[in-house]
């Protein structure tokens, strides 16, 4: 595709002006023609970049060595530009070389513009991340490289003197983030006083990944089963309390006391048994026998909910194996009503109610604390990460979480739980053959769900 914008064309080599430098106020669309695979490919490793960017920032205090050094670690695995190193362009044995990775931030950076730019939550989700980023990026340079930047960018800010510093130290303390009273000294201050996207929306190539790339999974694929079968229906109530995820566990516990669950609730529970082993004949057996316990019989059940069962499972219609649904997913659906229990408790339920919850579910007051603290923070993913840590007595989960089957395959492990319900790791290869697809298959599933939702209403609808 050809990004195309109002403002100067760069010239001849456009790597000459913009890729040459690792820090950038991404002020002008990129000009050149970029494949559609480079350009999906270029948005899922974007979005990874950015996911650790929220996740280095909320484990670390953000600015600290500790921080800095762990962000420094990440970005060298993700091949994006981490300092500024203009010296050594020579492509390394191990990956891209500098060039190459200043021109993937670059692209990749409007990618992701056009992809967040839709809602308010979005925007501000990609600006926070995209801030922290850039402030890492910046306090990386050395003094004479900082100056340059502002004056190449036409900044004219002037750096204070050692005099003023000391002047203004408590006030430079108290408005700076992790500056102290011994830092100040080593510190830059700059007095300072204080949207060009492409417009593309009519590519129908790019409108339906550009839609859903927020909501995009990039990880395992739990569509696929490899332990049908492994898990009983006896064990799902002992499951649900100790390696189910709370958006799970509580449509469980609403299953058992109501004897139903509405469509999206059946939909996001009934996939995710699925994902953790379930075979369709345990699934027709556990819907069957709890609805039968409510207001409707058996036949009922066979003529307005069996179908739909059996579709999910790939029997039914156009008999796809179709994918339990992930966070990003349930964060981003539509909120649960009055009678519901979908979505993600985390992003969906008042917070004096998740405090209650959590109360209930016995989580020590100080987790419930850190918790709500990352909920007020939009951490959503990151308070379900917390909740793992806390219900599982560990104090820094290895994974980074991102889809309620993975909350129950990692919580399986830590606690040497049912034998092979473990699914076999992606390799990295494999991992690096889905990245280059995830984008088109995040932009085919809205399409996928609709027409799956619409082909199962109706035979799965509300008594």
């Amino acid at each position: 595709m050809l990004f195309s914008g109002r403002r100067r064309k760069l010239g001849a080599n456009p790597q000459t002006e913009v890729y040459t430098q690792s820090l950038q106020f991404y002020g002008q669309p990129p000009l050149e023609n970029i494949s559609l695979s480079e350009f999906e490919t270029f948005a899922v490793e974007r979005l990874k970049l950015l996911k650790t960017v929220e996740n280095v920032g909320v484990s670390y205090v953000k600015q600290s060595e500790q921080y800095s050094k762990k962000l420094e670690n990440e970005l060298k695995n993700l091949n994006f530009p981490y300092r500024s190193d203009t010296q050594d362009d020579r492509k390394s044995q191990s990956g891209p070389s500098e060039t190459e990775k200043r021109r993937k931030d670059y692209i990749s950076h409007f990618i992701l513009r056009l992809a967040y730019c839709q809602t308010e939550d979005l925007r501000r989700w990609f600006i926070q991340q995209e801030v922290d980023l850039f402030r890492y990026r910046f306090n990386q340079l050395d003094s004479k490289q900082k100056l340059e930047f502002l004056h190449r960018n036409n900044l004219q800010y002037e750096a204070i003197s050692s005099k003023e510093k000391k002047d203004l130290q408590d006030k430079l303390v108290n408005s700076s983030y992790a500056v102290s009273g011994i830092t100040v000294e080593t510190c830059d201050f700059y007095k300072l006083t204080a949207r060009s996207l492409p417009a593309v929306h009519s590519d129908e190539r790019l409108q339906p990944l550009l839609n859903h790339l927020s909501h995009a999974y990039v990880g395992q694929d739990y569509s696929i089963q490899k332990n049908v079968g492994k898990i009983s229906l006896e064990q799902i109530d002992s499951l649900s309390g100790k390696s189910f995820p709370l958006c799970m566990r509580q449509l469980h516990q609403s299953l058992r006391e109501n004897h139903h669950l509405r469509h999206g609730g059946r939909m996001q529970y009934g996939l995710f048994l699925k994902g953790i082993g379930l075979s369709l004949e345990q699934a027709l057996q556990f819907w069957r026998s709890e609805f039968v316990k409510g207001k409707v019989d058996a036949d009922k059940f066979d003529k307005a909910y069996a179908y739909s069962v059996r579709h999910m499972f790939g029997k039914e219609g156009r008999r796809a194996d179709y994918t339990p649904y992930s966070c990003m997913k349930l964060i981003l659906s539509n909120p649960p009503s009055q009678g519901d229990y979908h979505g993600c408790p985390f992003r969906h339920s008042d917070p004096e109610l998740l405090k209650q919850k959590l109360q209930f579910y016995k989580v020590s007051p100080g987790g419930i604390s850190q918790i709500l603290e990352l909920v007020k923070g939009m951490h959503f993913q990151l308070a379900c990460q917390k909740y793992f840590e806390l219900t599982h007595n560990v104090e820094d989960a290895s994974f980074s979480l991102s889809h309620p089957n993975q909350y129950f395959i990692e919580s399986q492990k830590v606690l040497g739980g049912v034998k092979d319900t473990k699914r076999e790791t992606d390799t990295s290869e494999h991992s690096v053959a889905r990245g280059s697809t995830a984008a088109r298959e995040a932009a085919n599933s809205s399409q996928h769900s609709a027409e799956m939702t619409e082909d199962l209403d109706s035979y799965f609808k509300d008594a």
